[in-house]
């Protein structure tokens, strides 16, 4: 990945002059989600970035949980995740400066093309998920606090189950390789929709649910504030969330696809 390789040069312009940003270029910490990685959004927004601004950016992918938890530890700079939840709390606890939104998807079910469970046939997702765990097929849950499977647990919650037997597989592993264990296992599992787009001509699996209100993904980016961690390089952050959220950064977004589809939808 071109912002995870650290002694290239950079080559930016200003003025009409090129100048060149060794590997001792300001560096830029970002934790941000498996999807975001796993969908190449990052290959194509960072760059341009890093190339405007003379910047290193330095990625870690995790779920939303530990980026937060990064974070709170001062161990980043600035994090990109999906659970505004999670957010909120990071933010009122005094970890994060602002909660920003730029851009969302939406979540969708996937499993076997037969749908051995039936889920297709309830109300909602919900309902969907209840006929999952009624016929006791696998389902792949995240089981690592991300985003995903923080919303995979407010469907069960919604559908007044509690998760638990052989059926019910926690992997703790991220979106992509959650993907890849539900294909080779012909299980069910929740993925968000980029991310499934970015794996599905590798798969042999369907949307069996998708569009229910519930299933709405809203992404958010947070500068740390350095009132916890006076040494985060806050102004960096800030160019970064600038650009994520202004034109150039919403138009990437925008115009980023997957064999034709469009993986997300700019929203600052």
């Amino acid at each position: 990945m071109k912002s995870l390789i650290s002694l290239l040069i950079l080559v930016w312009t200003l003025g009409g002059v090129a100048f060149a940003a060794e590997d001792d270029a300001p560096r830029l910490r970002l934790a941000t989600t498996t999807s975001t990685e796993n969908s190449g959004l990052l290959d194509e927004l960072l760059p341009p970035f890093e190339t405007a601004n003379g910047v290193i950016v330095d990625v870690i992918a995790v779920g939303t949980g530990a980026a937060l938890e990064l974070g709170r530890n001062g161990d980043v700079d600035v994090v990109m995740v999906h659970a505004p939840a999670l957010e909120e709390a990071f933010v009122e606890d005094g970890y994060g400066v602002e909660r920003v939104g730029f851009m969302y998807n939406d979540f969708v079910v996937l499993g076997p093309v037969s749908d051995p469970a039936r889920a297709r046939g309830g109300a909602g997702v919900a309902e969907g998920f209840a006929a999952i765990a009624s016929a006791e097929s696998l389902f792949i849950s995240r089981g690592d606090n991300s985003g995903t499977h923080a919303k995979e647990l407010a469907v069960w919650r919604e559908a007044d189950v509690e998760p638990t037997g052989e059926w019910y597989r926690e992997v703790g592993q991220g979106m992509g390789a959650v993907i890849t264990i539900a294909a080779n296992e012909q299980a069910y599992t929740l993925a968000d929709r980029g991310t499934y787009l970015a794996f599905r001509s590798e798969i042999d699996l369907a949307i069996v649910l998708e569009g229910d209100p519930l299933l709405f993904n809203p992404y958010a980016i947070i500068a740390i504030s350095p009132d916890r961690h006076p040494t985060t390089q806050l102004d960096l952050a800030e160019l970064l969330i600038e650009f994520v959220t202004g034109s150039e950064g919403q138009r990437i977004i925008e115009e980023f696809e997957v064999n034709g589809e469009q993986l997300f939808v700019p929203d600052a």
